[in-house]
């Protein structure tokens, strides 16, 4: 077995190798050889089974395996000869040659490897940062939502329909196809109209209701909802209005309601309270400039200016995901054209290499990044984060958790906050 090998740069190598068939004849006869010795055929005693046999009846099996001991064989030497430590690997081997039309077989295998990276000056690169404002009236509207949370709830004594922005007590139960569905029924419930928190079209076919009315609700479920047993099913509610209530929102705030506001705090006052609730203003203004403005333009700075020798089979996995994910959005016509047409369909997925492209070198950026300015994140604080995502959802947390592990997305999970802490510690110190 003859093989060479060569680094394409710092982040991507070549093995090619000629393999004879005479060798590939070997390997399948010592495979059969071993499976012999394990293997039950009729008419004949276990371990005596003659190769031959064996050959005969699995050798299209045999064959294959034998191809790939060589190429394994061959990625293994490769590997030494470039004095490759295998925690410096990235992602798979990919198979570019297996050439078996000549007298011998000539293979060849890319492999892929952290690239050097030098990143200097990247605080410059980092965009003006002004400090947002707020204003008296800001606070007053976020303290009077605050006061609207923590009201209580009082039944509206006179006899009138129902609007939006009432409050509605009501029973309701759920049907698809004539048959009650689990998590579909609630008794005493109350339901903000207008807030549009329940399904599109149920909050509204509730205005104009009268106390103690009964109605049938008639909605479909999104195409996207979390249930995929309920989404796009069309569903009928059968509603009763209890009563309708509204939230008497203190226009005094007493030292009780200071201590529902301000929890922590031993002696609260109105001054602490407009203060903690600035600087909340403040923090969430900051957090939406630095992720919708800030973010995008230093992202695009840091990948314009540094270069680096990406892996190419990295590259071209992120390319088969975008492609993937695109996959659903196109018209049905592209569909079916993809679907058959393997030359559209490479030439479509190119379309997504630059992308891809951009996105593996931002990977490894943050990555360098991170080292440098000492951003960590345990596996707990992954957990947590996918935790609260499912609470936020309303799915179970271990099952959500499960699904993550089982599709092998934990790493990007863990690699987007350490991306959100890094950006959001250059950005504060900016």
């Amino acid at each position: 077995m003859n093989i060479k090998t060569e680094r394409i740069d710092s982040a991507n190598s070549s093995i090619t190798a000629t393999i004879s068939k005479a060798d590939i004849e070997q390997k399948e006869t010592q495979l059969a050889q071993a499976a012999a010795k394990d293997m039950k055929i009729d008419g004949f005693r276990k371990g005596k089974v003659p190769t031959h046999v064996v050959k005969a009846r699995y050798g299209a099996k045999l064959t294959e395996d034998a191809k790939n001991e060589a190429l394994r064989e061959v990625y293994e030497q490769g590997i030494t000869e470039l004095k490759l430590d295998q925690n410096m690997l990235i992602g798979e081997p990919s198979v570019k040659k297996f050439d078996e039309s000549g007298d011998d077989i000539e293979a060849e295998i890319t492999i892929a490897t952290r690239p050097e990276i030098t990143i200097e000056g990247y605080k410059e690169l980092i965009p003006e940062i002004k400090k947002p404002k707020t204003t008296k009236k800001d606070v007053e509207e976020r303290i009077n939502e605050m006061l609207k949370s923590t009201a209580a709830f009082s039944k509206v004594e006179k006899k009138r329909a129902l609007k939006s922005g009432d409050y509605a007590l009501i029973d309701f139960e759920g049907f698809v196809d004539g048959e009650a569905f689990q998590g579909g029924t609630a008794k005493a419930y109350t339901l903000e109209v207008g807030s549009g928190s329940f399904i599109p079209g149920f909050e509204d076919q509730m205005i104009g209701m009268q106390p103690d009315e009964e109605k049938d609700v008639t909605v479909k479920f999104p195409e996207e909802y979390q249930s995929k047993e309920l989404a796009g099913k069309d569903a009928v509610f059968k509603v009763t209005l209890i009563e309708i209530q509204e939230k008497v929102i203190p226009t005094d705030i007493d030292e009780e309601t200071l201590k529902k506001l301000l929890p922590g705090e031993e002696a609260p006052t109105k001054e602490t309270l407009e203060t903690n609730v600035k600087e909340q203003l403040v923090t969430e203004k900051l957090g939406k400039l630095y992720q919708e403005e800030t973010k995008p333009k230093f992202v695009e700075a840091l990948v314009e200016k540094y270069e680096i020798d990406l892996p190419l089979n990295i590259v071209e996995q992120e390319m088969d995901m975008a492609f993937r994910n695109a996959f659903s959005t196109f018209e049905k016509e592209d569909i079916e054209k993809y679907s058959t047409d393997v030359e559209a369909a490479k030439e479509k997925r190119e379309e997504y290499r630059s992308d891809a492209s951009d996105s593996v070198k931002l990977t490894f950026i943050v990555d360098e990044l991170a080292k440098k300015e000492e951003i960590a994140v345990d596996d707990q604080e992954v957990m947590q984060t996918i935790y609260f995502e499912a609470l936020q959802s309303g799915q179970d947390p271990q099952a959500y958790i499960k699904q993550y592990e089982e599709q092998g997305l934990l790493p990007a999970v863990k690699m987007a906050i350490v991306e959100d802490k890094l950006f959001k510690k250059l950005f504060d110190e900016k």
